[in-house]
């Protein structure tokens, strides 16, 4: 019994010092790999921040012909207004009663 009161400590302590080893270089690889990620998450940022004057280029250019088909399609409607007046609803209904 005396035996295992002094055996089972000293394999409690190698084996907490085996996982704080295993922590300790868990966390340093995952730190470099998390300073990996930020670099490509950076580098995709700038490459899509330079493509946002491109977008906004795209957008003011559909904004316009947007506006111009809008005014065509209203210039249209007004015209076929004139030509083509609306129809008077009569009410021979209430002049046959």
């Amino acid at each position: 019994m005396q035996f295992w009161l002094n055996f089972l400590p000293i394999v409690i302590y190698i084996l907490l010092i085996a996982l704080l080893i295993i922590g300790i270089i868990l966390g340093v690889k995952t730190i470099i790999t998390m300073n990996k990620v930020e670099k490509v998450v950076d580098n995709v940022n700038e490459k899509v921040e330079s493509l946002n004057s491109i977008f906004n280029i795209i957008d003011f250019a559909t904004d316009k012909i947007a506006n111009m088909t809008d005014k065509i399609v209203d210039f249209i409607a007004n015209i076929f207004k004139k030509v083509w007046p609306k129809k008077r609803i009569k009410e021979d209904y209430d002049e046959e009663e």
